[in-house]
C-alpha cells in the first residue's frame, strides 16, 4: 500500500515509541500535521519555536527517550536552535523536525530556506535531510539510535515538503535497538582496587543515561562504602541530598569547603559527566590536563574520555550499566574515610540552611524554607538562568530522580516551557518552576500552552526589575557604571489573569504561604510573582556589597 511520505514519519514516530510531541504548525510539514490527525501521538501546540524545542528537551531529560519536535523552516528552525544547544551541551536525546523547502528550489535561496547541515553541525549529533520518502524509516530509527546512544543528544532530519507529500511503497519501520555501553569485569577490580587504596575518595555524579533505578542502585553503593559524593552543576537529582553521603552541588557559587575537599581529595571518581566550565569553577577544581588527583572517569563516549582531563582510568560506560556492575562489591572494613564523609555532610547541611533575613523587602530564604517543609518529594523544579536560581540549587534538598529539569548551558526562558512538558508528563504531580522576571520574557508565552492544555504549573516569578545576574557582574567589573541591565515590567499576576489563568502577587514575606496556597487551590496554570529587592542579589551578598568591594 502506497503511503505519503507524511504518514511514514507519523508511523516511524509511532513504531519508536512516541507518545507525545511539542510543535508549533507551519505550511512546510502539512503533509505530517494532517497524518498526525489520525495519530493517537499526543500533540502540545506551542506558540514558538524555542519553547517546543525545550519541550522536547525536558522529556527527554525526565525520560531518557528521545523527546520530538516539529518546527517550520528558516525562522521556526532558527527560533528552535536554543533548544537544540541546550539538548547538546546537556547531553539529552531528541529529536528536531524541520519542514523544508521543496527538492527542486534547493540553493536557489528560497523562501525561508536554510542549508541544516551547514548551520547546525555545532548544535546536534546528526543533521540529515530525508530526500527519498522510502528512506523514511530508516532515517527515523537511526535518528532515535544516534540520539540514544554514546553521549545522548540532539539529532535535526529536515522533510522537504514535496517529499513529505509523495505517495510510496517501503517497508514498515521498527523500533531502534538501544545499545548499552558495559564496562569490563577487569575495568570494575581496577576500580574497586584503587577506591580501596584512596584515603580522601570523592565521587562526583553528573549527565545524562541514568534512570531511577541506577540512582537508588548508587545510593546503597555509596552507603556501604561511606563514599562523599557531590552532583554537578544542575543534576542535583542523581542523588538523595539527605543520605548521609551527599556532599552537596559542585556548580555555580559551590560551598567553598566543598570545594577544598575536591582539591585536596586523592582520588576524583567522575561518574557520567564532562566536569566542565561551570562545575569545575572555571577548570581550577582540577588541572588541565593533568589533575593533581588521581582520576576515574567514566562516560558513555570515548571521545569524551581525556578530551579535557587525563584520567588515570578510563571507563566507556553509560553511568547505569556502570553502577549495575558495582552491585556485588561491598568494602572488606569500614572505611577509614567514614568520619570525613560524615563532616562533609554535615557542612552541606549547613550550607543548604536558608539565612533567616536580608535586605528590606520579601525573604527568599523563610520562602525556601516554607517549600521544603510543605511540598511533596516528588514535585518537579524547573528554571532557567539567572541569579534567582540560587535559591532552588542551593537551597532546595532534592530526594528523587526525575524531579529537576534545568539547562548546564545556561539558557534563559527554560522553566516555563519545561514545567508545561513535565506536568503533561507527570499530570499527578506537584510542577513548580522558578523564573526571574527577565528570564520569564524570554520563553513566557507557553504560559498560554499550560492554559490551552490545563496543566496547572505553578510559576514562581522572582521579580527585581533587573537582569539580576549581569548587573552582579556589571557592579563587580564596572562598579557603579549600571547601563543596560534595567527592566520594564508588565504586572505579571494581571498577565497571568489575562491569559485565563490565577494570578498573586507577593510584596511581603508573610503572605506567601497564602498566595501558594491560593494557586493551587485553584486547579489553574498560576504565576506567583514574587516581589524582590534588587539589593538581595545573592543569599549573601547585596549589590551594595559587591559594588563596595
Amino acid at each position: 500500500m502506497k503511503k505519503t511520505g507524511g504518514q511514514l514519519i507519523v508511523e516511524a514516530l509511532e513504531a519508536n515509541g512516541t507518545k507525545r510531541l511539542s510543535l508549533v504548525p507551519g505550511e512546510s510539514f502539512l503533509a505530517v500535521l494532517d497524518a498526525l490527525a489520525d495519530s493517537p501521538i499526543e500533540q502540545i501546540i506551542c506558540r514558538q519555536e524555542g519553547g517546543a524545542a525545550m519541550m522536547a528537551d525536558c522529556w527527554g531529560r525526565l525520560t531518557g527517550e528521545p523527546g520530538i519536535c516539529f518546527v517550520t523552516r528558516g525562522p521556526g528552525a532558527t527560533n528552535a536552535s536554543a533548544g537544540l544547544h541546550i539538548a547538546m551541551q546537556d547531553a539529552i536525546p531528541m529529536v528536531l523536525f524541520i519542514g523544508q523547502v521543496q527538492r527542486d528550489a534547493r540553493e536557489r535561496e528560497a523562501f525561508q530556506e536554510i542549508e541544516y547541515r551547514r548551520a547546525f553541525t555545532e548544535v546536534a549529533k546528526w543533521v540529515a535531510e530525508i530526500d527519498d520518502a522510502r528512506r523514511i524509516p530508516e532515517m527515523v530509527t537511526r535518528a532515535f539510535a544516534v540520539a540514544t546512544s554514546g553521549r545522548p543528544g540532539p539529532v535535526v532530519l529536515a522533510l522537504p515538503e514535496d517529499m513529505l507529500r509523495d505517495e510510496v511503497e517501503t517497508v514498515e519501520a521498527r523500533h531502534y535497538t538501544p545499545v548499552p555501553a558495559y564496562p569490563g569485569e577487569m575495568q570494575i577490580k581496577h576500580f574497586v582496587a584503587e577506591l580501596q587504596k584512596a584515603e580522601r575518595p570523592l565521587f562526583i555524579l553528573g549527565g545524562s543515561r541514568w534512570n531511577e533505578a541506577s540512582v537508588r542502585q548508587f545510593e546503597t553503593f555509596a552507603e556501604k562504602w561511606a563514599i562523599p559524593v557531590g552532583c554537578s552543576f544542575r543534576r542535583q537529582m542523581l542523588f538523595d541530598h539527605l543520605h548521609p553521603s551527599y556532599a552537596g552541588d559542585v556548580g555555580i557559587g559551590i560551598n567553598p569547603a566543598l570545594a577544598q575537599e575536591i582539591k585536596q581529595a586523592d582520588l576524583i571518581v567522575l561518574l557520567g559527566g564532562r566536569f566542565s566550565e561551570m562545575p569545575s569553577s572555571s577548570y581550577t577544581l582540577m588541572d588541565v590536563p593533568y589533575p593533581s588527583q588521581k582520576l576515574i572517569h567514566i562516560y558513555p563516549d570515548p571521545n569524551e574520555l581525556g578530551r579535557v582531563y587525563r584520567p588515570d582510568l578510563a571507563i566507556c560506560a553509560a553511568p547505569s550499566d556502570f553502577v549495575a556492575a558495582l552491585a556485588t562489591h561491598v568494602p572488606d572494613a569500614p572505611p577509614a574515610w567514614s568520619d570525613r564523609t560524615i563532616a562533609m555532610h554535615a557542612a552541606y547541611r549547613n550550607w543548604s540552611t536558608p539565612p533567616a533575613s536580608g535586605p528590606d523587602g520579601v525573604h527568599m530564604g523563610a520562602i525556601m524554607e516554607w517549600i521544603e517543609a510543605n511540598l511533596p518529594d516528588d514535585a518537579i523544579y524547573t528554571n532557567g538562568a539567572g541569579n534567582f536560581a540560587t535559591w532552588l540549587h542551593r537551597f532546595h534538598r532534592f530526594r528523587n530522580y526525575g524531579t529537576q529539569a534545568a539547562p548546564t548551558s545556561g539558557s534563559m526562558g527554560y522553566g516555563p516551557p519545561a514545567a508545561v512538558a513535565a506536568k503533561a508528563l507527570y499530570p499527578e504531580r506537584t510542577v513548580v518552576c522558578f523564573a526571574g522576571d527577565g528570564d520569564f520574557m524570554m520563553h513566557g508565552q507557553e504560559f498560554a500552552t499550560a492554559i490551552r492544555y490545563n496543566l496547572p504549573i505553578i510559576i514562581l516569578l522572582i521579580n527585581n526589575g533587573i537582569y539580576g545576574t549581569i548587573r552582579m557582574h556589571q557592579e563587580r567589573e564596572y562598579p557603579g557604571r549600571v547601563n543596560g541591565t534595567g527592566l520594564t515590567n508588565p504586572d505579571f499576576a494581571d498577565l497571568a489573569r489575562a491569559y485565563g489563568g490565577h494570578g498573586e502577587k507577593v510584596e511581603k514575606t508573610e503572605d506567601f504561604e497564602a498566595a501558594f496556597k491560593r494557586a493551587q487551590e485553584s486547579g489553574k496554570p498560576a504565576i506567583v510573582e514574587i516581589i524582590q529587592n534588587p539589593e538581595a542579589i545573592t543569599p549573601m551578598r547585596t549589590l551594595s556589597d559587591i559594588r563596595g568591594s
